[in-house]
């Protein structure tokens, strides 16, 4: 069975609550803006629609950190979507904690959301003061090095299986004219990049220590100065990249103008779309082939509290079909992503998606600094390394700025 024959199946089988008589437009609200980011948000709007109702597409081009101040700034001014994007973890609190927010706890109650959703922690992100307030949709993982093949072999080297490789082989792409690490302009980026570095070389731990613990000696330390002497290594291999958005930094690998990039797993849909095969035309690095932790970073949906009832009660069939597994198979496949549910069939993923799903089944995984820093910290952080990138601000002076910041943090 064909791909597009099982996703005209899946349209047409969801079965949800309400009729079509009660049928209404709904509009959400995303940044998923990129080619393989539509493809598969496509694939929630013609789930959507067939229930009835009209998705009425809200996308607000550029990064999370573009879009998230827009969507803020609707719902606390009284002008809400029906649904919006977040990520996991506490970006959406204050809207919450001001009653902004519409409670989903009758939706998952219904559809035994605790007892589908892996891991749980996802859903203990959409929980406050024992409410459920969000609807998971994807995990994705930020910790992959995705590399071109055809680089490496223009570069006249193999192409590496861990960091240490990778860094021992720059010189080689570098004389070749290939940029060898690929990193966009936007602060997020960078951030990314380091907490990666954290995490894969400094191991799951370190990780804990920094990020859950926050603990001063850890931060301040030897083990941390070797991951900002490795931070550094990532900024001397990144010039020369002069891109500003993260898939023209995935579309440099994809065309062999550039080694590699540090990027979460939603890289593979530009892959996808460009025709690139898994294994063949590119290879991933989980856990930059070092340590295969992954985060249980991703995406989830809130619905803002609106006083129209049949808009009130499409948000809950929006609600119910992001999680319904076919939903869940045909977004997924094409985000790159995991599914939040552990019940779906991803027979069809490619090598890539499926060491994802290798490392998950393995209970190798970690909570997002999204989950376990405040959005002014991550805010903090991310100036911290945009600065760090696009300067030569030393690696110990940017060890003592990010021992401040964390030292802060609630």
């Amino acid at each position: 069975m064909t791909l597009r024959i099982w996703t005209a199946i899946m349209a047409a089988s969801v079965v949800l609550p309400l009729s079509a008589a009660k049928a209404t437009d709904l509009e959400v609200t995303h940044w998923w803006t990129s080619g393989g980011e539509a493809a598969a948000v496509a694939e929630f709007a013609k789930a959507f629609d067939a229930t009835g109702n009209k998705w009425i597409d809200g996308a607000i081009a550029g990064s999370g950190g573009t879009a998230r101040p827009i969507m803020v700034s609707r719902i606390t001014g009284g002008d809400p979507m029906g649904a919006t994007q977040f990520n996991h973890g506490r970006q959406a609190e204050e809207l919450v904690q001001a009653g902004l927010m519409r409670d989903l706890t009758d939706v998952a109650t219904k559809e035994k959301w605790k007892e589908i959703i892996r891991p749980a922690t996802l859903l203990d992100g959409c929980t406050i003061d024992g409410k459920i307030y969000c609807a998971p949709v994807n995990i994705h993982s930020w910790q992959w090095l995705w590399l071109s093949n055809d680089a490496f072999k223009k570069a006249g080297v193999e192409a590496p299986k861990n960091w240490d490789e990778f860094v021992a082989a720059a010189p080689a792409l570098e004389k070749a004219g290939i940029v060898p690490l690929a990193i966009g302009g936007q602060a997020w980026q960078a951030s990314g990049l380091f907490d990666v570095l954290v995490i894969s070389l400094g191991g799951k731990d370190f990780y804990e220590k920094v990020y859950s613990a926050k603990d001063a000696d850890t931060i301040n330390g030897p083990d941390m100065a070797r991951i900002f002497k490795a931070a550094d290594d990532a900024r001397r291999m990144s010039k020369g990249t002069n891109v500003q958005d993260w898939n023209q930094a995935t579309n440099m690998v994809i065309t062999g103008k550039a080694g590699g990039q540090i990027m979460g797993d939603w890289a593979q849909g530009e892959f996808q779309l460009a025709g690139k095969k898994a294994g063949t035309d590119y290879a991933c690095l989980p856990g930059l082939g070092v340590n295969e932790y992954i985060t249980t970073g991703g995406d989830a949906f809130y619905f803002p509290l609106l006083k129209d009832e049949a808009k009130s009660q499409a948000q809950a069939v929006l609600a119910s079909t992001l999680l319904n597994p076919k939903t869940q198979v045909a977004f997924n496949l094409k985000k790159g992503s995991l599914p939040v549910r552990g019940d779906v069939d991803l027979n069809a993923a490619n090598d890539c998606m499926k060491k994802g799903l290798d490392i998950l089944a393995k209970g190798n995984v970690l909570k997002s600094t999204d989950e376990l820093l405040s959005a002014d910290i991550q805010k903090q952080k991310e100036d911290l390394f945009a600065e760090f990138f696009s300067s030569s601000m030393s690696p110990q002076d940017a060890q003592k700025r990010f021992a401040s910041i964390i030292a802060s943090a609630d």
